[in-house]
């Protein structure tokens, strides 16, 4: 019996689960939203949550939990310094999730996770820094 076991196994194995939720709130800390599976995004809300409450507290602990926790010391600098002072005033309720239809191959209902209140530009601005810097050492091998 199942009793008093709650999350989903959503069909991996523990350490799988832990990297998988790992990866998906550093991604959601850099991008500030992500498009995912629905049962997926359910699962990484109170852990993105619990991110989010350390980041106020703002001690050198919670910052090496959450270290621990996503594997980046510039992400959860960026969680420190941009995300957590957003919601300061805030008692929870940090992450939106939105129903976004469903994907055409299997019928997996997707969702749409972000931060309340996000900031809009923060989404690929990484992956947009990426390229110009590639597209600038083009340049440069081109001359």
């Amino acid at each position: 019996m199942r009793h008093g076991k709650s999350g989903r196994k959503l069909n991996r194995t523990a350490s799988h689960r832990k990297a998988l939720f790992s990866n998906m709130a550093a991604s959601l800390i850099e991008h500030e939203q992500i498009v995912t599976t629905l049962p997926k995004a359910k699962e990484l809300r109170p852990i993105v949550e619990k991110l989010v409450t350390l980041g106020k507290r703002g001690d050198l602990h919670a910052r090496r939990q959450v270290i621990a926790a996503i594997g980046s010391e510039t992400l959860a600098k960026r969680l420190f310094d941009t995300v957590a002072p957003r919601y300061a005033d805030r008692h929870g309720g940090y992450i939106r999730i939105m129903k976004a239809g469903f994907r055409h191959g299997d019928n997996a209902p997707m969702a749409v996770i972000e931060f309340v209140g996000r900031d809009v530009s923060a989404k690929g601005a990484a992956d947009r820094a990426r390229v110009e810097a590639e597209g600038g050492n083009e340049e440069a091998e081109a001359a």
